[in-house]
């Protein structure tokens, strides 16, 4: 993926965030807290756990695949907004992990 595609998904998911904190403002008088935020992302990723499962046929339930595209997705948008609210930079920090990783091989 190019950089500047992945500007652009930053940005998207970044602005996506801004418009649930004020449904979340609506409903709840305060946006989520750094912690809901991230509670909210540990549930979709457990999620995908489940619907790994249901892909492998180890867990009971119909049409999974559909969910876990959008599972997976969502908890790549979760790390982005968990990212930006905690002032690490996606980018850097992605490609340090994988420059670091490629070295161990």
């Amino acid at each position: 993926m190019e950089t500047n595609n992945f500007d652009k998904i930053i940005k998207r998911s970044l602005d996506i965030r801004e418009k649930y904190h004020q449904l979340e403002i609506k409903g709840n008088g305060t946006p989520w807290t750094l912690e809901e935020d991230a509670l909210a992302y540990l549930t979709d990723a457990g999620l995908v756990g489940r619907n790994v499962m249901s892909y492998e046929k180890t867990w009971l339930k119909k049409d999974s695949a559909e969910e876990l595209e959008h599972k997976l997705a969502e908890n790549i948008w979760w790390l982005i907004v968990l990212a930006e609210r905690m002032d690490i930079d996606i980018k850097d920090a992605l490609e340090k992990f994988l420059t670091k990783t490629e070295n161990i091989f």
